[in-house]
């Protein structure tokens, strides 16, 4: 089961809701495409054909993914003051190179990411490694070039 928080929950459900809105103008391309005549040779026909089937597959991928998350009470996830959770805000370092980063821990990353922190899914290596952990804690995150270790320093 995934775990996002109710903004993430929100701008799933506004994603969701545009596409479906789309809907009606994706279907208006296809029949004007479709007037133009031959289909074999019709671009823009086949452009709209492949757009609407995307969108699509993207309704039916967000309508389940709701159906399978689960929302996390951030004020009762707030009462476990020191423990990094979905939501939380976290200044880590790396053991290794003493470089201090901000990350956000989160259930999706968001399409436009942010520059002032790092999004960390909860499902990714470091997400798990992150989870649960308190101030002071040292995890070890398994990379593609080997284990990377990160001191807790805060959690908001």
């Amino acid at each position: 089961m995934e775990f996002i928080t109710q903004s993430e929950r929100e701008q799933i459900e506004t994603r969701l809701t545009d596409l479906i809105r789309n809907r009606p103008a994706i279907s208006q391309r296809i029949a004007e495409a479709r007037a133009l005549g031959d289909l074999k040779e019709n671009g823009d026909y086949h452009a709209a054909r492949e757009q609407q089937g995307m969108e699509e597959a993207e309704i039916r991928r967000l309508e389940h993914r709701l159906a399978s998350v689960s929302v996390i009470d951030e004020e009762k996830a707030k009462a476990l003051h020191g423990v990094v959770f979905v939501g939380c805000m976290v200044k880590m370092r790396d053991v290794d190179t003493d470089d201090v980063d901000l990350y956000r821990l989160v259930g999706q990353a968001s399409s436009s990411p942010p520059l002032d922190y790092v999004e960390v899914t909860a499902t990714s290596p470091m997400g798990e490694a992150m989870a649960k952990a308190r101030v002071g804690d040292v995890v070890r995150v398994n990379a593609p070039r080997g284990v990377k270790k990160f001191e807790i320093l805060e959690i908001n």
